[in-house]
């Protein structure tokens, strides 16, 4: 396992199976053409731009071509590495048929040929990094992020003390912190947060 400090987007979910069997990191994806339409994941993207960069990783045929222009149209600050894979015919083992334009999309690449693509875009990883003891969909219930009666003031107090998109879902924001926050550094925001609640009510 490889580790990257910036958001990878890809247009479908098993591009994404394929890229997190090798690579640690958040990864993005943009469902096609959804994108277009999709604020709450726009503006995601927009944040792990300015934050932490992204790397677009598309099909190297038209309608890929179409989603990576467009995210690069819809980013004005931060930092965005363009990575290519090299046209290849063929077809996703999957799929009854080829594409369109008959070429093998990113999850019909083989590792090495990804890895050596990111390599060209000047991508560099570390290697052998797994990050421990991650925050979890749990971790939220139980502190009181989700399914609790003041659940959405939480939310809103962390997403306002990170400056992140109000519009981020659970799963989004869960996403996020992981990128952000160790365990221990998470835990000590929601003391502070229950903290300063609990004065504003008094």
């Amino acid at each position: 396992m490889i580790s990257l400090e910036q958001a990878v987007i890809v247009e479908g979910k098993y591009d994404k199976i394929r890229l997190s069997s090798f690579i640690d990191s958040v990864i993005i994806t943009t469902n096609g053409y959804s994108i277009f339409k999709d604020k709450e994941k726009c503006e995601l993207i927009r944040y792990f731009a300015e934050n932490k960069g992204i790397i677009i990783l598309t099909d190297s045929d038209t309608a890929g071509f179409k989603i990576r222009n467009y995210l690069k149209g819809i980013i004005n600050k931060g930092t965005i590495i363009n990575v290519y894979i090299p046209d290849i015919k063929g077809k996703e083992k999957r799929k009854i048929k080829p594409s369109k334009e008959g070429k093998l999309g990113v999850e019909g690449i083989n590792n090495q040929l990804l890895l050596e693509s990111f390599e060209k875009a000047g991508v560099f990883f570390k290697e052998n990094h797994i990050k421990a003891d991650n925050i979890t969909r749990l971790d939220l219930y139980e502190d009181g992020f989700i399914g609790k009666e003041n659940s959405s003031l939480k939310r809103k107090a962390i997403i306002k003390k990170h400056n992140l998109p109000e519009l981020l879902t659970t799963t989004s924001l869960l996403e996020v912190l992981n990128t952000m926050l160790t365990k221990e550094e998470y835990k000590k925001e929601v003391t502070q947060i229950d903290l300063s609640l609990k004065l504003e009510s008094e």
